[in-house]
């Protein structure tokens, strides 16, 4: 797929992400801004404004977290179902996540983040990828069940500042799923699931990465600013996230990622 020819900035490429609606036309048009990127296709100007909720399909119906029906145990496939398409919910969120971040933030960066964010947009748009097909596969799809709305609001918390946003997405919201995903994995695995297990595992090395570009570019903009990394970190986490850090925590993916404990154990409850 290729980006309409009057689509020829990075800015304009990002808000044509956020505002196309189908889950299958989103992914592609991020695959084809990231390429577009690599290409050279696309000039490093910020010329579009970043709506302030993207396009969504009529379905899956968005409800609030405290109405979601609970998953029941991995064991039964139903069970399994549900949990591969909340993931699926995540990952699409994540893609617009992704390129919203980059209009909304990339001119205050050099070149190399709009590259590495462009990465993580269309890892994000695999992964939903991967997620949609293994559905398809147990015979369903995104959109058969209802997902929840609140990933959009740590966007919406941190769009008027780049550390911010930072902070809570990639080194709270992802580094989240570096706790939680190798547990979820071995239940995959119990239930006879391998083939959900592997998928899993491909996608959380690839959150690792995403994590590494989040504290990577807080450090440089901190650095550049002259704050202390692990105290500006914590001072945004408690000003903008809506919950708590809870442990266990991964903390050999999250030292790969960069994401020390001198982060978040002060953070800890």
């Amino acid at each position: 797929m290729t980006l309409p020819l009057s689509i020829d900035s990075v800015g304009a490429a990002c808000a044509h992400v956020l505002l196309t609606p189908d889950p299958l036309a989103k992914l592609m048009a991020a695959r084809a801004a990231a390429r577009n990127w690599q290409l050279g296709r696309l000039a490093h100007r910020f010329d579009a404004v970043m709506p302030e909720r993207p396009a969504r399909p009529e379905l899956p119906e968005l409800l609030p977290p405290n109405r979601m029906p609970k998953r029941g145990r991995i064991g039964s496939e139903r069970a399994r179902i549900a949990m591969l398409h909340a993931l699926a919910h995540i990952e699409f969120v994540a893609i617009d996540l992704a390129f919203d971040l980059i209009g909304r933030f990339g001119a205050e960066f050099p070149r190399e983040f709009t590259g590495e964010w462009m990465r993580v947009g269309a890892d994000e748009a695999m992964h939903f990828a991967l997620l949609h097909r293994r559905l398809r596969q147990f015979g369903s799809h995104y959109g058969a069940l209802p997902a929840h709305d609140g990933l959009w609001q740590a966007a919406s918390e941190t769009a008027h500042d780049a550390l911010a946003r930072l902070a809570i997405v990639p080194m709270v919201l992802e580094a989240r799923a570096l706790d939680i995903t190798p547990a979820t994995i071995v239940r995959f695995r119990d239930a006879g699931d391998e083939a959900s297990a592997r998928m899993l595992q491909r996608i959380m090395t690839d959150e690792i990465r995403h994590v590494s570009a989040g504290t990577t570019w807080f450090g440089h903009a901190t650095k550049r600013m002259g704050l202390n990394p692990a105290n500006h970190y914590q001072i945004l986490v408690k000003r903008h996230f809506r919950g708590a850090l809870k442990p266990p925590f991964n903390d050999s993916a999250r030292r790969q990622a960069g994401l020390t404990r001198e982060f978040y154990t002060p953070l800890a409850q």
